[in-house]
């Protein structure tokens, strides 16, 4: 079975909560154990959090997650960020920069917690697409 959820969000405190648990419902009913819902929670927790925090010019967001009871897929997509350095998707990188900073550990858990995190620009449009994966087998 494949689950998909594809939902849009408004760039608020209130909506992280909300996706996160949408998400772990899903992934309790496949019967992923607690431990691989937690990463995954945590992986989306941080990259709603930076989308919430950085991504100004936009005043909602997108998160895509797919699960196939082997692998969860997610994707955290913004709208853009004022004032980002070009080549710098929605100023990710520059988070990546600054890990001995508060805002900058986002990027280190989850690519900790989770497999094949990627970050690009999004295509033809502002902002940036936040991807990683990780195994649902225990």
């Amino acid at each position: 079975m494949e689950v998909v959820i594809e939902m849009t969000l408004p760039r608020n405190a209130e909506s992280a909560p909300l996706v996160r648990h949408t998400l772990d419902a899903s992934l309790r009913g496949l019967g992923v154990t607690s431990e691989i819902r937690a990463d995954i929670a945590l992986a989306l927790g941080e990259a709603c959090a930076n989308v919430i925090q950085h991504a100004v010019a936009s005043r909602q967001y997108e998160v895509r997650a797919r699960m196939d009871g082997v692998r969860c897929v997610v994707e955290v997509i913004d709208g853009g960020q004022g004032g980002r350095v070009d080549g710098d998707p929605g100023g990710w990188l520059g988070a990546e920069a600054l890990l001995s900073d508060e805002n900058g550990r986002g990027l280190r858990l989850i690519r900790e917690y989770t497999e094949g995190l990627h970050i690009s620009d999004r295509a033809h449009e502002d902002g940036a697409v936040v991807h990683f994966e990780k195994s649902l087998a225990g």
